[in-house]
């Protein structure tokens, strides 16, 4: 870490997209609409080499009780439950549209629920949720399913019932376990709380188990944060999250409510950041990309290993890269060469399903610019590397002709030791593994030529 000078960081504080998809959700445009999704649902359907690939599925749970002020999530703050049930109802009409067009049994090999917090439904609605997609999908054996999990709201008896449900995956929302903190964002969860779940996860068997904490919080120090740093390396989780706080107030009401005065200041966030990702290699933690740990026996860490590492829009993934099914209020699917999200609100979320259609409201239909820039940027953000040839051979170009301006730009990356390039192809040093982010923007053409990056977070 002592090669990552001060210059360095500031020079990649920037913003940038986390490229959980390319060209990124800002740039869907409404022109695509349900009939442009459905024709693409419908020509997988008649495509018997796409149909025989295994589905990802996202399902988005908006609601939670109460609201974390640093939230950007989509969310429907609630304490009425009944409110869940309709909404479950929607989803089931909405799944019902779905496989009209796509066809039933379909194979999925990842499940993945989101919020919002998912454990705000009972257990008796999380029942009746699994019961309906298994009916309308075939959730393979072995597969990755996965639910977030906000400690506040589950005990152990909810915990085995998630088990039960088929979930090996889980994703405890931690973020910090400062007390001044939590009191600043609104989230009190005491670690004891936590470390007795994580405990009662382990004993259920659970394959792999996540901890996410958030760095540049208010009231956060570097002191304090190497607190907590120390107990989430005593409960080990398989994986840890480590995100940075991105203080947009002007997009997300909610974070109106912080003090800008009790962020921590620049200097503090990246001393945050270097002892992180110190105290984490020495806990045994394999930094996967981005913001991504994991033990070395976890699938995840495995597959960045074995070079198998894929990317969707939950971050990273060990399952081959496949069309996502995404189902529920503004959540984004890929389905062929196209991208499309449901819409944002509630309300027109129900009423687009009132009227029998799919209640996608933009999207995007790549371009084959767009497909040779994503596999590109899918290459470094995954593998760290990009062979020429296979580019060459799969899109019938010359590399380093059609990405002149490109390499161009990553020599100066070059002479900060975070690439190496050579006459066959792009290699990311073990330090630009840090900055991949900003090594996959040289290849954006959108990100290029927008002089303002102010809607993306910055990239360390």
């Amino acid at each position: 870490m002592s090669l990552i000078t001060p210059e360095l960081l500031s020079h990649f504080d920037v913003p940038g997209p986390r490229y959980t998809s390319y060209p990124t959700a800002d740039r869907f445009v409404e022109a695509f609409t349900h009939v442009d999704y459905v024709q693409a649902l419908q020509l997988r359907r008649d495509a018997s080499a796409a149909r025989a690939l295994p589905l990802s599925l996202y399902v988005h749970l908006p609601f939670c009780e109460s609201l974390c002020y640093y939230c950007a999530c989509n969310k429907i703050i609630t304490k009425h439950p009944e409110r869940a049930q309709d909404y479950l109802n929607y989803l089931h009409r909405e799944v019902e549209l779905q496989v009209a067009h796509l066809g039933s049994g379909q194979t999925v090999s990842q499940l993945h629920l989101g919020g919002g917090t998912p454990t705000f439904l009972s257990d008796n609605q999380l029942t009746a949720l699994m019961d309906m997609l298994k009916a309308h999908f075939h959730l393979a054996p072995g597969g990755e399913y996965s639910i977030e999990v906000d400690p506040r709201t589950v005990n152990a008896e909810r915990l085995a019932n998630l088990a039960r449900l088929g979930f090996n995956r889980l994703s405890f929302g931690v973020q910090d376990f400062d007390a001044k903190v939590q009191a600043a964002v609104h989230r009190i969860q005491p670690p004891e709380q936590v470390f007795a779940l994580m405990a009662e996860a382990r004993a259920l068997g659970f394959e792999s188990i996540n901890a996410d904490l958030i760095y540049g919080l208010p009231l956060q120090t570097p002191e304090s944060f190497d607190r907590t740093l120390a107990q989430i390396e005593a409960l080990r989780p398989d994986r840890i999250a480590l995100y940075a706080y991105a203080h947009l107030p002007a997009r997300f009401k909610p974070q109106r409510r912080i003090h800008s005065a009790d962020l921590p200041l620049p200097g503090q966030k990246i001393t945050m950041l270097a002892r992180s990702l110190d105290a984490l290699e020495k806990a045994g933690y394999v930094y996967v990309g981005m913001d991504h740990f994991a033990l070395p026996h976890d699938a995840l860490a495995v597959a960045k290993r074995q070079g198998r590492l894929h990317r969707n829009f939950q971050g990273y993934s060990t399952q081959p890269d496949c069309d996502l099914i995404a189902l529920g209020v503004s959540s984004i699917g890929r389905v062929g060469s196209t991208y499309s999200q449901n819409a944002k609100t509630l309300s027109e979320y129900c009423d687009l399903i009132d009227q029998g259609q799919l209640p996608v409201v933009r999207g995007l239909a790549l371009s084959r610019d767009d497909l040779i820039r994503r596999t590109v940027i899918m290459a470094l953000m995954c593998q760290g590397r990009l062979h020429y040839e296979s580019i060459n051979l799969a899109w019938l170009i010359d590399c380093k002709t059609y990405f002149r301006s490109e390499l161009a730009h990553l020599a100066e990356l070059q002479d900060q030791g975070l690439v190496e390039l050579s006459d066959t192809g792009i290699q990311v040093t073990a330090m630009g593994w840090f900055f991949v982010r900003g090594v996959a923007m040289a290849f954006d053409r959108y990100v290029q030529a927008d002089a303002n990056r102010t809607r993306f977070s910055k990239i360390i």
